[in-house]
């Protein structure tokens, strides 16, 4: 978890807010993946690996498809843990996991944790886990000494906001608009200074801000108006791979965007 604050600490002392990518484990194939996460590490402060499964509820069609495909081509639970242990091999930046709760109930809660802990993993995202309704899994990340981070959105009340904010203990997501991920025009975040105001009477902790982010507008618009923590950017880079556009010249735009004023 200090491999986290001090990604956030960095990319504040630099006076922007901390670029994290996204990409779903083993898309669009397993060796394709490795590759696409060289050319994101190098720009980014945290590396968003998400678990593929085959009912993302909050998850739009572009990483839908990308799971879809994920799975098809033998990604799994475990094989989703090969492949993040050689991209750990490639860098030391943070990694968080992003999972569903079902694959952490169904490998066994302990031994998701095991196994997270030996590939290099650093924290997990839970979007679709209430943290007051299963202590187990707090506590089980406490032990193997990796983050927790929930979701908080503009629908949430301050009394959720103050529960989940609580519970997390790498960052908190706050996500920009009631909806699924992808791609929206710059005047859908317009929720998001008051969100993270809010999260901010409840947490210390770095507020990090995705769904809808997909280029340096958008990433300025988090990161200067709503003065976020940390831009997370998924949608925009599965469609770049998808495409064969050029990764690094999107990380280069998006991270412009990071720049406080």
């Amino acid at each position: 978890m200090s491999r986290i604050q001090a990604a956030f600490d960095r990319a504040k002392a630099e006076g922007r807010a901390a670029f994290m990518p996204f990409m779903t484990a083993g898309y669009p194939d397993p060796a394709a993946f490795i590759e696409v996460m060289r050319q994101l590490a190098p720009q980014a402060d945290l590396l968003e690996i998400g678990l593929p499964y085959s009912d993302p509820l909050g998850d739009g069609p572009t990483i839908q498809q990308a799971s879809e495909q994920a799975l098809a081509a033998g990604t799994s639970t475990s094989t989703t843990f090969a492949l993040i242990k050689q991209v750990r091999a490639l860098t030391d930046k943070p990694i968080m996991l992003m999972t569903y709760i079902n694959p952490v109930y169904a490998t066994g809660p302990a031994q998701f944790m095991a196994m997270a802990v030996d590939a290099g993993v650093d924290g997990l995202i839970l979007p679709d886990l209430p943290p007051d309704e299963d202590i187990e899994i707090a506590g089980l990340a406490a032990q193997a000494g990796l983050g927790l981070t929930f979701l908080i959105a503009p629908t949430s009340t301050p009394q959720r906001v103050q529960i989940v904010t609580a519970a997390c203990t790498a960052f908190v997501y706050a996500v920009s608009v009631t909806g699924v991920t992808g791609a929206r025009e710059g005047s859908a975040l317009g929720e998001v200074p008051d969100l993270l105001r809010l999260a901010r009477q409840y947490t210390d902790k770095p507020v990090a801000v995705g769904f809808g982010v997909k280029d340096a507008a958008t990433a300025r618009i988090v990161a200067q108006d709503a003065d976020a923590d940390g831009v997370i950017v998924g949608s925009a880079f599965v469609s770049a791979v998808k495409h064969g556009e050029d990764l690094q010249a999107l990380s280069r735009d998006i991270l412009a965007g990071c720049q406080k004023r």
